[in-house]
């Protein structure tokens, strides 16, 4: 293609259009869910001593990532050996599988909906595919902070921890660290997990370390420049009440976006970020969702920029 920007920024924008137009694919074509299904199959071959659990699920947190970040090399080479173009159309295609945008504005979005119609019943088995929490009691202000909660934390592994990825190690980061993400998400529990997963909880917990605090930044950046939003009070909150949950990423975007909107954000006996200033309203998700989006902005220019330092060798 006839063109001074690199191919990697080319690819990152598709992408990023790909998932603002469509959002994202059925399971049966997704990635993300052929990972789910190979932790599924290597889980079932779990041995029964607490260390060879933890040796097999080292194994897992190690494989696994290495052989999808593998398979997503060679299928963007192969794409390139046919053309350019079928290089970049295949390459973004995999990479708007890693990240979403779309999806967190649409699943906040209905939760709203839901609120704004007083559908509760609704509200709370939406929310227990969204939160690991029990919802059957959730209350509307309840169900209002969860939402916050799953945007704000969303921010930093639906969005800029993969983007983050792609622009320094390319699309098999990328994919290395959604496999990952995906790896903690279904194993990286305390309880029946404990010995498995806990490797893969460390690991997800090692590549987002700075994701986490430069999502948090964004969202930041975001208080300063939308209205309705207090950057001072933002900035204090995530300073006093970042390390409060039991992650230690977890905290910082939950911490800024209370304090951006001047809430309380809390799990029973787990944590509570944030000052209850003000009193809960359905208004605040669509408050969130838009500083996610201005975060995902900024996330967007500052991974061209970075490709753009690598590609000229600065």
């Amino acid at each position: 293609m006839d063109t001074n920007i690199p191919i990697e920024i080319q690819i990152l924008f598709m992408a990023v259009i790909i998932d603002l137009a469509l959002g994202d694919p059925p399971n049966k074509l997704h990635p993300t869910a052929w990972i789910g299904t190979t932790i599924m199959w290597m889980k079932h071959l779990t041995p029964k001593s607490n260390t060879s659990r933890f040796l097999y699920g080292a194994f897992i947190a190690i494989t696994i990532p290495t052989v999808w970040a593998t398979l997503s090399y060679l299928v963007g080479h192969l794409a390139l050996l046919l053309s350019e173009i079928v290089h970049i159309a295949v390459t973004a295609l995999i990479l708007k599988t890693t990240f979403s945008i779309r999806l967190l504005h649409k699943t906040a979005f209905k939760i709203k909906s839901l609120l704004v119609n007083d559908n509760l019943e609704e509200v709370r088995l939406e929310m227990a595919a969204l939160v690991s929490r029990n919802t059957a009691n959730m209350t509307h202000k309840q169900a209002i902070a969860a939402t916050i909660e799953s945007v704000s934390e969303n921010v930093t592994d639906s969005m800029v921890a993969p983007i983050l990825a792609y622009a320094i190690f390319g699309l098999p980061g990328a994919v290395a660290y959604r496999a990952i993400n995906t790896l903690d998400s279904m194993i990286g529990y305390r309880g029946e997990y404990e010995y498995l997963g806990k490797v893969s909880a460390r690991l997800d917990d090692l590549v987002n370390f700075i994701p986490a605090r430069l999502a948090a930044l964004t969202l930041w950046f975001s208080s300063i420049i939308l209205p309705g939003l207090n950057y001072k009070s933002a900035w204090n909150i995530m300073i006093r009440d970042h390390g409060k949950t039991s992650s230690p990423n977890a905290g910082w975007t939950m911490s800024v976006i209370a304090g951006a909107l001047g809430i309380a954000l809390a799990k029973e006996g787990e944590y509570s970020l944030g000052d209850n200033n003000n009193i809960l309203k359905t208004e605040y998700i669509s408050r969130a969702v838009k500083s996610m989006y201005l975060g995902a902005g900024m996330t967007i220019a500052a991974a061209a920029i970075l490709i753009l330092i690598i590609d000229i060798g600065l």
